[in-house]
C-alpha cells in the first residue's frame, strides 16, 4: 500500500500511508482509537475506496472495489464486530456466499462433517449445527476465524481478534496464526494490547492521527517505546486513593438463579454484596454466566429465583427504566447491540435516557441548542474524537463509541454502575482514562461491579475480586491475590478457601 489517503466529510482518516506486508510474516498495526487502523484495513479489504494511493500484489497494481474482489485476490478479514447471521447455524454461516460446484441448492447438513474436520485442523472444536445466536461471544469469534481460514488466501487481516477470548483461547489463536504464517501467509494483526504485539508479531507499524509514525521489528522495541510512538508521549500515572471502603452495602444479590436463552441454568445461587466506594471485579472465562448475570441485575432478563436489592430496596421485579431512575447505570458488553443507536447522532446518543430526554426538550420538541451544548461538554470531558456532534454515532471508531457510552452513563452520577468489558476495543490511553473515570466514581461513593474477561483489567482497579466459573461464584478474594490462584479459580481447578 503506497500513498493511501482517505477523508470522510472533510476529516482526514489516512494521509499518505505506506505499508508493506510480507509472506510468512505477522505484521502488527497499532494506534490510538481513530488513528486510522481499521480504515486502512477496510481499504485493503475493499470496504472503502482510497481517495488517492495505490495497492499492489506482487508488484502488480490492483483495484479492490469490494470484499468479494479482495477474497478473490486471496485477502480475508475478521472484523472487530461480527458479521455472522444470528439465526443461521455455524455451518450455514461458514458456507454463506461460497460458490459450490454442486449447484445453487445448498444443503448445509451435508457439509457438517467437512466443516467439523476443517475446524479441528484449525484447532477449534465446534458443533456445525448449533445456531449462532446461542453461542457465547468467544465461540462466535471462533466461527469468524474458521470462516476466514476456510476461504484460504494469501493474507488474513484480524481486527482486535482477542478482545473476547480467554487467555487459553488466545494462546490457541496465536498458535494457529504462527502455523499459517509459517506456511507462507501474510497475517495482519490489529490490537490495542501491546504485549500481544510483542509476543506475536514480527514487525509493528504505528499509526497516529492517520499517519505512519514508524515500522519497527518487535525484537528492537518495547511496550514503553510503542506507547510513546502511539500517543506522542508517556502515560500519566494512574491516581488511586487507598481509603478504607465503607461498610454500607449499596447492592446486595442473594441466592440469584438465572436461565440462559435455552432455559438452562446459567447463574446458580449467586450471592454478592458491593459496598459504597468499592469496585468489585467479577473475573471469569467468557461464557460462564457473566452475560446472564449482568442482564438480570439490569432488568433485561428475569431471574428464576433470588433477589437483587439497591440501597435496601428490592428491585428484582422492576423494569430497566425503573432501575435507571433509582440510580443504576450500565456499560453493556456489546456497544452496538445495546449501547448505542448507530444511525442517531452522537449528541442524541448522549441523552438516550427518558429522564434526560425530558430535560432537553421544550413543548415536546428537542431543544437542539441545549443538546449540542451538552454534547460539546461531554465530548471535551471524555475526549471523544469527532469534529461534529451531529455526526452519526456509527461514524466514530470503536473506542470513541465506547467513550460516548461512558460519558452518557457517568454524567448521570449513578449510585451503582455495572461495567461489562468497559475497555474492549479501546487503546491504552483511552483505557487509562476509563479507569480514571471508574476510580473517580468509586471515590464519590458509588458501588461498581466490573465484569471483565481481561484479568489485567480486573487487577488494575478492583478492591475485591469475585471469580465466576460455570455460573457459580468459585471464590471471592482480595485484590492482591496471585494471578495463579485467580486463574485456577477461573478454570475450576482450585477450591476457594
Amino acid at each position: 500500500m503506497r500513498g493511501i489517503c482517505k477523508r470522510f466529510a472533510g476529516t482526514v482518516a489516512l494521509e499518505d500511508v505506506g505499508i508493506e506486508f510480507r509472506p510468512g510474516e505477522i505484521h502488527g498495526i497499532l494506534g490510538e482509537n481513530g488513528a486510522g487502523k481499521t480504515t486502512l484495513m477496510n481499504a485493503l479489504y475493499g470496504l472503502h475506496q482510497p481517495d488517492r494511493g495505490e495497492i499492489t500484489i506482487d508488484d502488480e497494481p490492483v483495484s479492490i472495489s469490494s470484499p468479494r474482489v479482495a477474497i478473490s485476490l486471496g485477502i480475508g478479514m475478521i472484523h472487530q464486530h461480527y458479521t455472522l447471521a444470528p439465526a443461521l447455524t455455524i455451518a450455514e454461516n461458514i458456507i454463506l456466499g461460497e460458490a459450490r460446484a454442486d449447484g445453487w441448492w445448498l444443503k448445509p447438513r451435508s457439509f457438517s462433517d467437512e466443516i467439523r474436520t476443517f475446524a479441528r485442523h484449525a484447532g477449534y472444536d465446534v458443533d456445525p449445527d448449533r445456531i449462532v445466536r446461542e453461542l457465547s461471544v468467544s465461540k462466535q469469534q471462533q466461527v469468524e476465524i474458521i470462516k476466514a481460514l476456510r476461504h484460504g488466501g494469501r493474507a488474513l487481516i484480524l481486527d482486535e481478534p482477542t478482545a473476547v477470548l480467554s487467555p487459553q483461547e488466545t494462546v490457541g489463536l496465536f498458535t494457529a496464526l504462527r502455523h499459517l504464517s509459517d506456511g507462507g501467509r501474510s497475517i495482519v494483526f490489529i490490537s490495542h494490547k501491546l504485549q500481544e504485539m510483542l509476543d506475536l508479531c514480527d514487525r509493528v507499524t504505528v499509526l497516529r492521527r492517520g499517519r505512519v509514525v514508524a515500522t519497527v521489528k518487535t525484537t528492537d522495541t518495547s511496550a514503553d517505546a510503542l506507547t510513546g510512538m502511539m500517543i506522542g508521549g508517556s502515560l500519566k500515572e494512574m491516581r488511586r486513593k487507598t481509603d478504607e471502603r465503607s461498610n454500607r452495602i449499596v447492592v446486595s444479590v442473594n441466592a440469584l438463579n438465572v436461565d440462559d436463552d435455552r432455559g438452562q441454568g446459567a447463574v446458580t445461587n449467586v450471592s454478592l454484596d458491593i459496598t459504597a466506594g468499592e469496585i468489585l471485579g467479577l473475573a471469569g472465562v467468557d461464557g460462564n454466566g457473566q452475560k446472564e448475570l449482568a442482564e438480570a441485575l439490569t432488568g433485561q432478563r428475569p431471574s428464576v429465583s433470588g433477589t437483587v436489592s439497591l440501597d435496601g430496596r428490592d428491585v428484582t421485579s422492576l423494569s430497566v427504566r425503573h432501575r435507571l431512575k433509582l440510580g443504576m447505570g450500565h456499560i453493556p458488553q456489546d456497544r452496538h447491540e445495546s449501547g448505542l443507536i448507530l444511525d442517531f447522532s452522537i449528541q442524541e446518543n448522549l441523552i438516550l435516557n427518558e429522564e434526560t430526554l425530558k430535560s432537553f426538550s421544550r413543548f415536546g420538541l428537542q431543544d437542539l441548542p441545549r443538546i449540542r451544548k451538552n454534547a460539546e461538554r461531554l465530548i471535551d470531558t471524555f475526549d471523544i474524537r469527532t469534529d461534529n456532534p451531529a455526526s452519526p454515532a456509527g461514524s466514530l471508531s470503536g473506542g470513541n463509541q465506547q467513550k460516548t457510552i461512558f460519558a452518557r452513563e457517568l454524567d448521570r452520577n449513578p449510585r451503582f454502575l455495572i461495567a461489562f468489558n468497559p475497555t474492549r476495543g479501546v487503546d491504552v490511553s483511552a483505557a487509562r482514562s476509563i479507569y480514571e473515570c471508574l476510580l473517580a466514581l468509586r471515590e464519590s461513593g458509588a458501588a461498581i461491579l466490573l465484569i471483565s474477561t481481561e484479568l489485567d483489567e480486573i487487577l488494575a482497579v478492583s478492591d475485591r475480586i469475585a471469580v465466576i466459573c460455570g455460573g457459580l461464584i468459585a471464590g471471592t478474594v482480595p485484590a492482591d491475590t496471585s494471578r495463579l490462584k485467580i486463574g485456577s479459580l477461573m478454570t475450576g481447578s482450585h477450591a476457594a478457601k
